[in-house]
């Protein structure tokens, strides 16, 4: 039956595929003091194996985006898919099978049942979806709750154990039914120290073994651990290659410099130049290969490194792989890089909307 399709679990051989993808993604919420809307229109791929942090502030949007992946929650526009299927198509009689198989979720508060031993939440999947012999599942929930450092308390309800254990049993829990996908709303936010290591362990090793993993988190080392932020602010998502290279700058300007930014592609050889009068700007090495002439030798310029024309004065071409750069409005970028020099006849705040490089990043992005 067509109905069967939602119950398959998502598993992809290739890598580099990606297995979420969400397009134009917008979330109002209606209530009696009006409509606040969250989300503003979010594109998001997610590859199978990565390991993603999804960092922001309280109220940013970070637990709607992923609750969009899980289906707990429908945009008021765009699309989500994953797996191939298309979650607004799927009906809410096949959602919650299919979120057993596809998708292991560890929420913030748990939410393990209170009159079941912590052996017996993590079998519930099992049960739910007919996954594994009815005989092997015990075993098998064991073994998950000896990996989070839990089999003496297996057969204790929840009541009876510590928040942070109740927080290592849900992740066992969302184990249970070996998803390639887990989701994770602060997973170690009620942790001590020793066991939220033991945690994001636990993640990396997922991560290479080639699971999908999302974590929503306000830890900052922790999201370093990732091998990929989603930056969100007031509801939209930042220049990714912006929040790698300065995670600690205030959100709202790495969102506003987001905006501004022009992106710039050198083929192999080519020579960076900046068209005349948009000298006014900084630069962001995203990828590839920048070298720079220095004292007669070209020299790398690494990934995520900025540089300022106006300080520098070498010139500066792509690599044999080309290289991917950002130019950054002067007067965005300098409370990042307070050693900028002010550009020549440089506007002021007001109308900076007329200077040079805006209309320069303007005719890039029609160009594109």
């Amino acid at each position: 039956m067509a109905s069967n399709r939602f119950e398959m679990p998502v598993r992809y051989d290739a890598l580099a595929v990606p297995v979420i993808q969400m397009r134009g993604i917008t979330k109002t919420f209606h209530t009696a003091a009006g409509d606040t809307t969250v989300l503003k229109g979010v594109d998001v791929d997610v590859e199978q194996g990565q390991f993603i942090g999804v960092v922001g502030r309280s109220g940013s949007g970070k637990s709607t985006l992923v609750n969009m992946i899980t289906g707990i929650d429908r945009p008021s526009a765009g699309t989500v898919e994953v797996g191939g299927l298309w979650l607004r198509n799927m009906p809410e009689s096949n959602m919650a099978v299919w979120r057993g198989k596809n998708l292991g979720i560890v929420f913030q508060f748990f939410q393990l049942l209170p009159m079941l031993t912590l052996i017996e939440n993590v079998m519930l999947p099992m049960d739910f979806c007919n996954l594994y012999s009815p005989p092997s599942r015990e075993q098998r929930a064991l073994d998950l709750l000896r990996r989070v450092g839990l089999e003496k308390m297996a057969h204790k309800l929840p009541g009876a154990v510590a928040g942070g254990q109740q927080q290592s049993a849900a992740l066992a829990r969302a184990l249970a039914n070996d998803p390639p996908i887990l989701i994770a709303d602060e997973p170690t936010g009620n942790l001590d120290s020793n066991t939220a290591e033991q945690v994001m362990l636990i993640f990396e090793e997922l991560a290479a073994q080639g699971k999908t993993i999302l974590i929503v988190t306000h830890d900052r080392a922790l999201a370093r651990r990732t091998n990929r932020l989603l930056l969100i602010s007031d509801g939209e998502l930042v220049n990714e290659h912006l929040a790698a290279a300065f995670p600690d700058a205030p959100h709202a300007l790495l969102l506003q410099l987001s905006k501004a930014a022009a992106p710039l592609d050198l083929p192999s050889g080519a020579q960076l130049s900046l068209p005349v009068g948009a000298t006014d700007a900084v630069i962001l090495v995203v990828s590839g290969e920048l070298r720079m002439e220095t004292a007669g030798e070209w020299q790398m310029v690494s990934p995520l490194q900025t540089f300022d024309p106006l300080i520098v004065r070498r010139p500066a071409r792509a690599g044999d792989t080309g290289a991917s750069l950002l130019a950054l409005p002067r007067d965005l970028a300098r409370p990042l890089l307070p050693g900028l020099r002010s550009a020549p006849g440089s506007l002021p705040r007001h109308g900076e909307t007329a200077h040079p490089l805006y209309r320069w990043i303007r005719h890039a992005r029609r160009a594109d």
